[in-house]
């Protein structure tokens, strides 16, 4: 079914004639996920209006800084240190960009990046629209488990050979996107593109704390967040799993965890929640002693979650090591 709408859909006569002209799937690995965490490594495909790859690009960033979760991207400091700067690969990553539409799964996430990048090079990112892959998977409603880049590449036969290197990130992608853009050029589906926003200015609120990400446990305050305006809670659906105990250091976020948050976040609460959600955890509106783990990024702040972390003993860990054990979740044992 999805070949003969792939086929029919690469006529000339079939092609929306509103789709954009040209592609820059982009995967980048950082050193967190917070606003003060730095690109390590970036990878672009570039392809041309109907999904077929033009050519390929990839480099490592010195952040600057601690790699942060190594055991997630494998890139060591020693291994990054004599890596370009951003400002060094800045002009090169405008050149794969430019006039294209940027497309990355959670492109969100991978454009503030960028455009944090960019504004710390006192540059402008040449993107005007994004357009995410998991944005794009709820549009023409293809029937995955949950939104991860493996489940989209397994829908669609893309092997997955070096997960979380951005270049290998960038190829599944890549390779997951053609056809997903077929499908909707097929049925002439209305791309769901979002306007860029460029960054004009860019101030380091504080600097980093050298080895808070990898260690896992934060410390004190992130700078730079800004209290976020109330929200009504929402009903998420029932955890499917069992609740399997505590998080402990080092190991693997599992399937059926019990995850609290508390304070403000730089992604929007929201979306962290739901890729929580779609990773098999159970979110909290409340800690208790059955809960496995507390996402804070001011743990030594007195909210009632942090305090009742302290009594019961709840391991506490930040936003960002918190978004790098999501990329790996263990499934939940067998019942």
């Amino acid at each position: 079914m999805l070949e003969d709408r792939a086929t029919a859909a690469s006529s000339p006569t079939a092609w929306p004639t509103a789709y954009p002209q040209g592609y820059a799937v982009v995967d980048v690995e950082t050193t967190g996920l917070a606003r003060d965490d730095r690109i390590i490594s970036a990878a672009v495909y570039r392809l041309d209006a109907r999904g077929e790859v033009e050519d390929h690009w990839y480099t490592l960033v010195n952040p600057e800084r601690d790699p942060g979760p190594v055991w997630i991207h494998g890139l060591t400091s020693d291994v990054l240190e004599s890596a370009p700067l951003f400002t060094d690969i800045a002009e090169e990553f405008s050149a794969r960009l430019d006039g294209r539409v940027l497309v990355a799964h959670n492109a969100v996430f991978d454009w503030q990046m960028i455009a944090r990048e960019y504004a710390r090079a006192e540059r402008e990112a040449p993107v005007r629209q994004r357009l995410c892959t998991i944005a794009l998977s709820k549009e023409l409603g293809l029937p995955l488990p949950n939104h991860k880049l493996e489940s989209l590449a397994a829908h669609f036969g893309v092997v997955q050979q070096r997960a979380h290197h951005a270049l290998d990130d960038a190829r599944v992608l890549a390779e997951a996107f053609r056809p997903s853009l077929r499908a909707a050029a097929a049925d002439s589906v209305r791309l769901p593109l979002q306007e860029c926003r460029p960054l004009t200015e860019w101030r380091d609120s504080a600097a980093p704390r050298i080895g808070q990400q990898a260690g896992g446990y934060g410390g004190g305050g992130y700078g730079g967040y800004r209290p976020t305006s109330w929200r009504p809670s929402r009903k998420r659906p029932a955890c499917p799993y069992p609740n399997p105990g505590r998080y402990e250091e080092g190991k693997r976020l599992k399937q059926g965890m019990r995850v609290a948050f508390s304070g403000d976040t730089s992604i929007e609460r929201d979306l962290l929640e739901d890729r929580a959600t779609e990773a098999g955890l159970h979110v909290s509106t409340s800690l208790s002693r059955l809960t496995s783990l507390l996402v804070t990024n001011d743990p030594d702040a007195g909210t009632s979650k942090v305090v009742k972390a302290r009594q019961y003993g709840t391991p506490v860990i930040d936003e960002a090591a918190f978004g790098q054990l999501l990329r790996d979740v263990e499934p939940a044992s067998e019942r």
